[in-house]
């Protein structure tokens, strides 16, 4: 970042400079804790699910629950991958928006705006 030349004082000849610089301000979990929450609870039941599968007897009138519960844990695990994703995706900084890049809506932009204000305006709780 750069330096500003200050004003120049008349006893000595020579100016202040003032050094700026800018850290980025680091929010932790605050983006996204939405998707955070889904992927963590997703995590934590899938792998509850899992392990009960696999370590409990679980027989009901004679059949056996094990591997449906197995099955299905390792599902909520995969599902939690795409929590995960999201929550990740939502904490980049520092990504370009399209506008700052200079790009012309095409119509299917248009179009998804004018959905999007339409749906807005018919919920409750719209702005």
């Amino acid at each position: 970042m750069g330096g500003r030349a200050g004003p120049v004082n008349q006893q000595t000849g020579l100016s202040k400079t003032v050094q700026v610089t800018m850290t980025p301000r680091y929010e932790g979990l605050s983006h996204c804790k939405v998707a955070l929450a889904f992927a963590v609870s997703m995590d934590l039941l899938g792998v509850t699910a899992l392990l009960l599968g696999v370590f409990a007897p679980l027989e009901i009138k004679g059949r056996d629950f094990g591997d449906f519960l197995v099955y299905s844990g390792a599902l909520l695990v995969l599902m939690s991958l795409g929590g995960w994703v999201m929550w990740y995706s939502g904490n980049i900084e520092g990504l370009t928006t399209r506008k700052e890049l200079g790009y012309i809506g095409t119509a299917v932009d248009q179009l998804a705006r004018t959905l999007s204000r339409r749906m807005t305006k018919r919920s409750p709780r719209g702005p």
